[in-house]
């Protein structure tokens, strides 16, 4: 996952948010809506450093769905219209605001993963915590 001197760092908000590879920019991250492909076909990149997690799905539920959802009721408690008002406004909304940014954000998470060099934590055996009784307290 390290940086090759071949290769200039590239902003994560121009690649991962296009989808593209986060070290040469060229190749792609995805081969479906969101699965990640095994590797970049341009540089070779290994995604396997990859691990978004629920990422992308905490955004979009905190920026997407909430608005969503208040829309419906502001629109249901205001007019109580028929049920196929919502089928028209809400749900097209709904899958607007929750569904067409979750591959742009993805993508970015990605690529500030490799941009960042972020690894999973590890614990340093070396360092002392305030509770070990070297503090002479």
């Amino acid at each position: 996952m390290s940086h090759d001197a071949n290769w200039a760092p590239l902003p994560p908000t121009s690649t991962g948010l296009r989808g593209r590879c986060p070290r040469c920019g060229q190749g792609h991250l995805f081969k479906g809506f969101l699965s990640m492909r095994p590797s970049c076909e341009v540089c070779g990149l290994d995604y396997s450093f990859a691990d978004p997690g629920d990422g992308p799905a905490f955004f979009v539920m905190c920026f997407g769905c909430i608005p969503s959802i208040a829309l419906a009721v502001w629109i249901e408690t205001s007019f109580q219209p028929p049920f196929w008002v919502h089928l028209l406004i809400s749900l097209p909304f709904l899958l607007l605001t929750c569904l067409a940014p979750m591959r742009p954000l993805k993508g970015w998470l990605v690529a500030s993963q490799y941009f960042y060099k972020a690894g999973p934590g590890k614990v340093d055996k070396g360092a002392s915590s305030p509770d070990d009784g070297q503090n002479g307290g």
